[in-house]
């Protein structure tokens, strides 16, 4: 597992949450509940493509950044970042049609963010939550 600062910045987060740690809590548990179904929803889409996979991709990494971010989690919002500015860049060139290097980068960042979210829930795990 990386350090614990890699994972969250307990101090800004208390910050954020007003100092109260049960708050904290709750929303850290509610950040893992939505990880956890954002992961599953762009791994189905990754198994199976339709329509515009890479912008519904792009929605769900954005989704995850902006609520890491909110809540002190470094890695998990860098990685959210790296996968929905891949997966832009995917849309952009042609979704399904883009250069397979584009698609490659995307690939990648998923499993950049699944170690990430990893870390996170383990982190949780060994606060009690």
């Amino acid at each position: 597992m990386t350090a614990q600062t890699d994972v969250i910045d307990w101090q800004e987060a208390m910050q954020q949450c007003g100092d109260d740690e049960e708050f904290l809590r709750e929303v850290l548990a509610d950040l893992r509940t939505e990880v956890e179904a954002q992961l599953s929803i762009i791994a189905e889409i990754i198994n199976n493509p339709q329509g515009t996979p890479y912008h519904q991709i792009m929605r769900s990494a954005h989704l995850l950044k902006g609520a890491a971010a909110n809540l002190m989690c470094g890695a998990l919002r860098t990685a959210s970042m790296q996968l929905e500015d891949s997966a832009r860049a995917a849309h952009e060139q042609g979704e399904t049609a883009s250069p397979p290097d584009v698609q490659a980068a995307v690939q990648a960042a998923h499993r950049n963010l699944q170690q990430a979210a990893q870390n996170f829930v383990a982190f949780l795990f060994s606060i009690g939550l």
